[in-house]
C-alpha cells in the first residue's frame, strides 16, 4: 500500500537526516535530488548528502516530470529532496525577472507548478510505492520586499499546504527533533 511522508521544517533543521533515518534499513530507494549544482560551495553541499546516505541507494538528479521518474523506477521507496528547490527551479525554468509578471502570469506559473506535484503524488499511489518528500517551512518568515521572494513564499506555502493535505504523516523538524503533525 502506498504511503506519502511530508517532512518540513526550517534550513539546517535536521530534516533531511530524520527522512533519511526513515529508510536506513531499506535498500531499495530512490533519492530524488532536485538541487541545481551552480558553483563549487552548492557542489560540496551535494558531496556530503551523498556520503550520509546508504551506498546502495538509486540517486536521480532532476525536478522536471517526476511521476515519469517515480512510475518507471523498481524502487519502493522513494526520497524527494526538496520540494522547496524543485519549485524554484520550477519558477526559473519560465521566468527570470519576476518584477514583471502580471498576476495572471504567476497564478498560471503555480498552477503549471501545482501539477507537477499532484502528478508525482498521483504516481506514487497509482505504483504503491512509499514516497518521503522533504520540504522547507516557509511559513515562519518575514514576508519578503522583494516581488520574487513573495511570489516564491505564497507558491511554496500553497504548496506546502496541498502535500499536507495529500500526505498520510507529516513531521515537523525543530533543532533535530521531529514533531508528528499528522
Amino acid at each position: 500500500m502506498s504511503k506519502i511522508t511530508l517532512i518540513t521544517g526550517g534550513s539546517r533543521s535536521g530534516k533531511s537526516s530524520f527522512g533519511e533515518k526513515l529508510l536506513d534499513d531499506r535498500d531499495e530507494v530512490l533519492y530524488i535530488a532536485t538541487s541545481i549544482i551552480t558553483d563549487d560551495e552548492m557542489k560540496e553541499r551535494v558531496e556530503i548528502h551523498k556520503s550520509r546516505r546508504n551506498q546502495k541507494w538509486e540517486t536521480f538528479e532532476g525536478y522536471r516530470d517526476l511521476h515519469k521518474v517515480i512510475r518507471e523506477s523498481e524502487c519502493r521507496y522513494i526520497i524527494l529532496e526538496c520540494a522547496t528547490t524543485m519549485i524554484t527551479n520550477l519558477m526559473f525554468d519560465k521566468y527570470t525577472d519576476f518584477d514583471k509578471l502580471s498576476r495572471e502570469e504567476i497564478q498560471n506559473l503555480e498552477e503549471r507548478i501545482t501539477e507537477q506535484f499532484t502528478k508525482l503524488i498521483s504516481a506514487a499511489r497509482e505504483s504503491d510505492k512509499e514516497l518521503i518528500i522533504i520540504t522547507n517551512e516557509v511559513g515562519f518568515g518575514l514576508i519578503s520586499e522583494y516581488k520574487l521572494g513573495r511570489i516564491f513564499t505564497d507558491i511554496a506555502g500553497r504548496i506546502n499546504q496541498l502535500l499536507g493535505k495529500l500526505c498520510d504523516e507529516a513531521y515537523l523538524v525543530v533543532s533535530g527533533f521531529p514533531l508528528k503533525l499528522k
